[in-house]
């Protein structure tokens, strides 16, 4: 399945002026409230996720407790740029991520908790200067919602189901084989590559 180029570059507008008109108000006067209308957060229990070893190999399903701390903990463990994307659903400006464009082989992880994200194999470049995605290494990591947070469109937002963290959206303007596109910010996420692996940093 081809991106209609047009398209492409429409989104990459939106997205370029989306980020920055919500991360201005950030830089202003710090993330925006946590109000009623926000996706609720992991309120403890457990949650059941699928478990990788550092050279990928599945290693079944795995119960583990949610990971849920205060809004102060969280700000003490993430940086400012972390904090905002992952905990108050905000967006990296694209082309800015750390390792945005990185190719070598590894899996990203919840920057939050360290629950495998996706596999490097099926990242792509997308053309919008965000991680790109055609699919979770495990639809059991990931949770997806309705996002009506901006008037323009429906959206569907993508967390991680162990902690919560808002890691991106998801739209269906993707590459075969699934033909979506998991649209994330590398704030949110760390890489870890593959045992042996040498890194390039970008």
């Amino acid at each position: 399945m081809s991106i209609d180029p047009e398209r492409r570059r429409f989104l990459g507008v939106l997205a370029v002026t989306t980020a920055a008109a919500v991360s201005l108000p950030f830089v202003l006067r710090g993330p925006r409230p946590v109000v009623a209308a926000d996706a609720p957060r992991p309120q403890g229990g457990n949650v059941t996720i699928d478990e990788f070893s550092p050279d990928k190999k599945p290693l079944g399903p795995r119960t583990e407790a949610r990971v849920v701390m205060t809004d102060e903990q969280w700000r003490a463990k993430l940086d400012g740029r972390s904090y905002y994307v992952m905990r108050h659903e905000g967006t990296e400006p694209p082309y800015t991520g750390p390792g945005w464009d990185r190719h070598e082989n590894g899996i990203y992880r919840c920057l939050g908790c360290d629950t495998a994200l996706y596999d490097s194999a099926t990242k792509f470049d997308s053309g919008t200067g965000w991680p790109s995605f055609w699919q979770p290494i495990s639809k059991r990591n990931i949770v997806q919602t309705d996002d009506r947070s901006l008037a323009v469109e429906d959206r569907t937002a993508v967390s991680c189901a162990r902690c919560g963290s808002h890691l991106g959206h998801v739209f269906d303007d993707g590459p075969d084989p699934t033909g979506l596109r998991y649209c994330m910010n590398a704030v949110a996420m760390k890489f870890v590559p593959v045992p042996g692996v040498h890194i390039t940093l970008s």
